[in-house]
């Protein structure tokens, strides 16, 4: 498998394939998934977490004594830090993030998931987000996986991304709209 995806990856695609198949291999592809939704949250949670992964001034040592304390402390399973001991050996850290979205990506479509990315100017409630799945799920006939995320300066509405397919019904979009057509007008 790993073989006729990787011409169409990157680094981060790479390695997200590698521990997909080791995963598969060794039944816990669900719990390297919850590690890395709870690494992400994390990053999105600490500067000082995301400053470590990022920054090419620590060390490969530094690196690997900071993220096998944060294994530890998550829990992670034995595959999960292994592979985040490897990355920190190999100083690609940098690309966690990238590698966590292709993963996720991978775990989607082993599960015939779609994932969308909606964003919207308020955090959604579990209703709004039950809700927004389940339009999304009749629209496109299969399951969804949701990435929600905050961005204020949309005004209100919503961004929603499945694949290559952007909706775009925020305030901020339509107010841009009413100004370049207005310009036309005066």
């Amino acid at each position: 498998m790993a073989a006729e995806h990787s011409h169409e990856m990157g680094l981060a695609g790479r390695y997200a394939l590698a521990i997909f198949d080791l995963a598969q291999e060794e039944k816990a592809v669900d719990a390297v998934a919850a590690d890395f939704a709870m690494l992400k949250q994390l990053m999105a949670e600490s500067p000082e977490l995301t400053r470590l992964i990022r920054a090419p001034v620590f060390s490969r040592e530094e690196q690997a004594a900071g993220m096998n304390g944060v294994m530890h402390r998550m829990e992670a399973s034995a595959l999960t830090r292994r592979f985040i001991l490897l990355l920190a050996s190999k100083r690609r850290l940098f690309a966690l993030s990238d590698i966590i979205r292709a993963y996720d990506g991978l775990v989607a479509k082993l599960r015939g998931e779609v994932s969308a990315e909606v964003t919207s100017a308020r955090p959604l409630s579990d209703q709004e987000v039950g809700d927004l799945k389940a339009i999304l799920k009749s629209k496109l006939s299969r399951e969804i996986r949701l990435d929600a995320k905050v961005d204020a300066s949309l005004l209100g509405g919503l961004v929603v991304k499945v694949g290559s397919r952007m909706i775009d019904s925020s305030i901020r979009t339509k107010l841009n709209g009413m100004r370049i057509a207005m310009r036309g007008q005066i």
